[in-house]
């Protein structure tokens, strides 16, 4: 059975290891190379919504869980992440910024889906938006090289794709519009 406290555990001595996210990322492998175990203690995924497992100025452990169609526009996290999903399927839309664009818009620069046992590193620099295309909740663990949450982050407006600061409450409240229209 999946062990929360020991996951917490072997990511605390990954990071101490090495602190990029090499090591990270083998643990999160190891942990969703397992669906079932994983959410025979997390539970299945059946409300979108970001819960907090560990969160330090040094490392964020999240299980996020998107609903059903759902998109979060282009953002960055200047941290490094490694992100394991174990149930349904995360496409990432990767991002470039333009250069010497005045306005920090960004282009397309790649993609990548992952699916149940995936476990990808993104590097501090990069910028993507994440999509659940399917019509099941997508389940993954997200692990972040510090504060998530108090970092200074920006995100990029969807029509223009404009740079402007990240609104956490916002983009929170995402979630929750999110699975308003799945209830409805």
């Amino acid at each position: 059975m999946f062990q929360l406290e020991r996951f917490v555990e072997d990511c605390r001595a990954a990071l101490a290891e090495d602190e990029t996210h090499k090591a990270i990322r083998e643990t999160v492998a190891r942990a969703v190379s397992d669906p079932v175990r994983l959410i025979d203690t997390l539970g299945a995924p059946t409300v979108g919504g970001v819960q907090r497992l560990l969160h330090t100025p040094d490392l964020t452990i999240l299980n996020v869980i998107w609903a059903p169609r759902m998109t979060l526009m282009p953002h960055n996290h200047n941290m490094w992440a490694v992100i394991g999903v174990y149930a349904g399927r995360e496409d990432n839309i990767f991002w470039r910024r333009i250069p010497d664009d005045p306005k920090g818009r960004i282009e397309a620069a790649g993609a990548r889906s992952l699916a149940p046992c995936d476990a990808a590193p993104l590097g501090k620099d990069i910028i993507h938006s994440v999509t659940n295309p399917t019509g099941v909740f997508t389940g993954a663990l997200h692990v972040y090289g510090g504060d998530f949450f108090e970092a200074h982050r920006s995100e990029w407006e969807p029509e223009d794709l404009t740079e402007q600061p990240y609104d956490v409450e916002k983009n929170m409240r995402l979630f929750e519009e999110a699975n308003a229209r799945v209830d409805s």
